[in-house]
């Protein structure tokens, strides 16, 4: 069943460079990725020093974020206001769970107006 608020596939203003998020199983760990997709959720826990959890999702799926408090305050803009972001940092595995450890974050939230243009 498709979600009312995700674009239709296809019509996804899929950004140069980013890794579908369903493929983010084919890289080694460690290896340097770019993801992008709309924000979900974003957490800073007051017990995480910082660290804000971002989940990004894409046509393919979704993909874990983590801003170290440094990348944080580099990017804060793009990571607070950000509706539609561009990740590029190390993919970690844990547990089986992939997450990608921001090295940078762009805001490319313009590229959604894409979404409306015609044709």
């Amino acid at each position: 069943m498709d979600s009312p608020v995700s674009p239709a596939p296809g019509r996804w203003p899929r950004p140069p460079a980013a890794l579908p998020h369903a493929r983010l199983d084919e890289p080694p760990d460690g290896a340097r990725v770019t993801v992008a997709g709309l924000v979900l959720v974003r957490q800073r826990p007051g017990t995480a020093k910082g660290v804000v959890f971002v989940t990004l999702e894409d046509e393919t799926g979704v993909a874990n974020v983590i801003v170290w408090a440094k990348t944080f305050q580099r990017f804060r803009r793009a990571v607070i206001a950000g509706r539609l972001l561009r990740v590029t940092g190390r993919l970690q595995r844990e547990a089986g769970v992939a997450h990608v450890i921001a090295e940078t974050v762009e805001d490319i939230s313009p590229l959604l107006d894409r979404l409306t243009a015609p044709g």
